[in-house]
């Protein structure tokens, strides 16, 4: 699909060029805020459908999982019906999906259309990426990334902004409606940008390998999700579910070593950047939307903030964002190794500061680890993706992509749901181990405490059993973002055992 004249400068492109980043701009916009801009209004879905904090967050997270396992469909998809067809057919579903979101009545339907969301989105980012790379020359891949990363980026930043906005001007429905108009305009742009698209072919399709990598990954994430409520493996189905996910692996596994044409081609594993870049991938996945699922309900349930000064506060990783593109395009050039690296550790920095939050934190203090997480995301973001597939051949490159982002979405809903539950693990026990010393029978044992929380009253005893989950809360809190800060950390490294691009 690649232009025959190859223009020496991103700005000598040519209208079809520029027409499709806006395409794949926009489309990465959309659906990164689709994946954000529920979270910023889940306490007010929460308390419209009656649901507990784990039930609510299957929103976030199925929709998560169905997109990491529809996303390896891309390369099939595209070469039986082509990239153009596609596109415009996963942008419509996309925006039906939406529109039927903001008209659910219940939880279920809730998740039902989250989960066609996802897949429906699925194609949107590892596409995307694959078009870039095939229409513009080598030496304009760097920019040309950074300009479709534009919507990756910002798009998880935008969702609680806007998602904030109008729910707190109309509520949490127009969110969802919101996404619809942009979504049909994504839709016409990449009807006329791939119009010249020819490219079909006959791929083959390793539907074993699929199957079993899907199940397994449905059977992990449902492990994570509802684990915690169930008792883990004293509860029936959740045996069931290891056991059939370790299994699904097993199979997996074994087909792609043994099978002709596998799902998952081993072979790209051999490229040491694809596989570094791969489980860096994952990395960033559960640096990208924890925090951002995290801060709403921290802010709005334990702070009191409302929904509209929980967007504007997180707005901050936004101006991070930004401030990283005044370097990263020098950097992803000259020192993509060290650029990576860094992002890496600014994120890690970033969480390890928001681990020492206490429950009597400040706007400023929100905003300023939100923009240093902002800003090391897209320091890594770029020559990540660079370093990832600059040593993959042409012919791999849609296939690479799709396990690229599959990796990267998987990652993640795993990590949601493992914050979740140490949060809500934190919390039960340290309420747990607090409540010990409040009671009437060992108030002699306590300092003298304000009458509002006096244990000689059961008004006093319930204020303070209010008071002392908030502080369980907080640390389960602190303990999820601890987990974060040193997960990022541990990746750093590997940054440096990558090759750096051939110039």
């Amino acid at each position: 699909m690649r232009l025959s004249a190859e223009p020496q400068s991103i700005l000598r492109i040519g209208p079809r060029l520029w027409l499709v980043l806006l395409m794949v701009q926009l489309s990465n916009m959309l659906f990164g805020m689709t994946i954000t801009i529920a979270n910023v209004v889940l306490p007010e879905i929460r308390g419209t459908m009656s649901a507990s904090q784990d039930e609510i967050s299957w929103a976030i997270t199925l929709n998560l999982v169905a997109t990491a396992v529809a996303t390896p469909l891309t390369a099939w998809v595209a070469g039986r019906i082509g990239k153009r067809a596609l596109m415009v057919g996963t942008l419509t579903g996309f925006s039906v999906c939406s529109l039927f979101c903001g008209l659910s009545s219940s939880l279920d339907s809730l998740i039902l259309y989250r989960i066609g969301q996802g897949i429906f989105g699925a194609p949107i980012m590892p596409l995307g990426q694959a078009i870039v790379l095939a229409m513009f020359p080598r030496h304009l891949q760097p920019t040309a990334i950074v300009l479709w990363g534009v919507g990756a980026v910002f798009g998880p930043v935008l969702g609680p902004i806007i998602g904030a906005y109008m729910a707190d001007v109309y509520s949490w429905r127009a969110a969802f409606f919101v996404i619809v108009p942009a979504g049909l305009l994504a839709t016409v742009c990449a009807w006329f940008a791939l119009a010249n698209d020819q490219d079909k072919r006959t791929v083959q399709f390793d539907w074993i390998g699929f199957l079993a990598l899907s199940v397994s990954i449905i059977a992990a994430q449902l492990i994570l999700d509802r684990g915690e409520k169930l008792g883990w493996l004293d509860s029936m189905e959740i045996t069931l579910l290891a056991f059939l996910g370790v299994i699904a692996f097993w199979v997996f596994v074994t087909h792609c070593l043994t099978a002709e044409r596998p799902f998952l081609d081993p072979r790209l594993l051999l490229d040491r950047n694809f596989a570094l870049g791969t489980i860096i991938a994952f990395v960033m996945g559960t640096l990208t939307f924890t925090s951002l699922v995290l801060f709403p309900t921290l802010l709005h349930d334990l702070r009191g903030y409302p929904d509209r000064a929980i967007g504007i506060i997180l707005a901050s990783r936004g101006v991070g964002n930004w401030a990283a593109f005044l370097f990263v395009i020098p950097m992803a050039r000259l020192i993509p190794r060290i650029s990576l690296g860094l992002g890496l550790l600014l994120q890690a920095a970033a969480g390890y500061a928001i681990a020492q939050f206490d429950i009597n934190m400040n706007d400023f203090d929100v905003a300023w680890t939100n923009f240093l997480l902002g800003f090391g995301q897209s320091i890594a973001f770029t020559p990540m993706t660079i370093l990832a597939f600059t040593t993959l051949s042409k012919d791999k490159l849609t296939e690479g992509s799709a396990v690229f982002t599959l990796m990267r979405n998987f990652g993640s809903s795993l990590f949601i749901s493992i914050a979740v539950m140490v949060t809500l693990r934190s919390t039960s026990g340290n309420y747990a181990a607090m409540t010990e010393f409040a009671s009437a029978f060992a108030s002699q044992t306590l300092t003298p405490l304000p009458s509002p929380w006096s244990t000689s009253t059961q008004t006093g005893l319930a204020s303070l059993s209010d008071e002392i989950k908030r502080q369980a809360s907080m640390i389960g809190y602190i303990n999820a973002f601890y987990l974060m800060a040193w997960t990022a950390a541990a990746a750093a490294p590997l940054a440096f055992f990558m090759r750096n691009p051939t110039r």
